[in-house]
């Protein structure tokens, strides 16, 4: 994208190299599937998102058709066991698009994305034929929970977290929407709180570490080369955040979070200040009500915590 003078068109190509994120701890043709599954999966959320974009969707029609996916996302993510677990990724792919104002045709953008995807397949392909099988002693035994229920909680908690936020006039609903359903992703009630609790300190640590980077490119870089240093920078954040996903949720957040919103910056510029105090409001508020419906959940013992 940057040789070809499109940093605006990152976005898509990073949420096409999510799928590489999938499967990590796999090995051959186990992580192969779960890596094209995930891939389908991402690549259907910005389809979703750039169909909402291209029919200038209202707001509204976004909370509505999120919150779905989110549920349908979550079925989808247990029936075939992909790790990370949830819908995460492929309702933020959704929000994301769906936010941002096309600058190629819809269909450019999803290939984009399916392309990336692709790529990301040959590489962990690559990986996966070399790799050694797991050793039984890191294999972790988790109770099945129903997934049917399961999905309910998290159409619930994305519907809920996106009708608050329009109801405030926040601007960005998604952010809170997906911040709603990370609780939800882990299994056992401690889990999922201290996951709610991650997904805030982790996401007011990366929004320092955003400040951090917009300050000196703002006052010292101008034109072309701004676009050049983000997208290297997007390249630079994308590792840390797939290393540490799966191993310390919070930790992955300090990187996570500058590179959406440098993402975000480069599909839709505005003010950064603006963005940073909506990114904290949004997190807050979306983490505050996933929790929310996992203390309810767990109350009536919704899905068998």
């Amino acid at each position: 994208m940057l040789a070809g003078g499109h940093p605006e068109l990152v976005v898509y190509v990073v949420f096409g190299a999510f799928t590489g994120m999938f499967g990590r701890s796999e090995a051959g043709a186990r992580r192969l599937r779960h890596q094209a599954l995930a891939a389908v999966f991402l690549t259907v959320g910005v389809s979703v998102g750039v169909a909402l974009s291209a029919t200038a969707a209202s707001p509204l029609a976004l909370v509505a058709v999120e919150g779905a996916f989110a549920g349908l996302g979550s079925f989808y993510s247990d029936r075939f066991g992909l790790t990370p677990a949830g819908p995460f990724f492929g309702i933020f792919a959704l929000g994301a698009c769906a936010s941002i104002r096309l600058a190629v045709p819809p269909g450019a953008a999803v290939l984009l994305c399916a392309a990336a995807a692709a790529f990301s397949l040959v590489v962990g392909g690559a990986a996966a034929a070399r790799a050694d099988p797991p050793s039984p002693a890191r294999v972790t035994v988790v109770r099945r929970v129903s997934p049917l229920p399961r999905a309910a909680t998290f159409a619930v908690a994305a519907w809920t977290a996106g009708a608050v936020t329009l109801a405030l006039g926040i601007g960005h609903t998604h952010w809170a929407m997906a911040a709603a359903v990370v609780p939800l992703s882990a299994v056992g009630l401690a889990h999922r709180v201290t996951r709610g609790f991650h997904r805030i300190l982790g996401t007011f640590v990366g929004l320092g570490v955003t400040a951090a980077i917009f300050v000196p490119v703002e006052l010292f870089l101008r034109g072309a080369a701004v676009g050049a240093v983000l997208v290297i920078l997007v390249v630079a954040l994308q590792f840390p955040t797939e290393l540490f996903m799966t191993r310390n949720y919070g930790l992955a957040l300090v990187f996570f979070t500058p590179l959406i919103l440098i993402m975000t910056e480069l599909a839709h510029p505005a003010p950064i200040g603006r963005i940073l105090l909506d990114r904290a409001t949004e997190t807050t508020l979306g983490a505050v009500v996933g929790m929310t419906v996992c203390l309810v959940a767990h109350a009536i013992d919704f899905d068998r915590l």
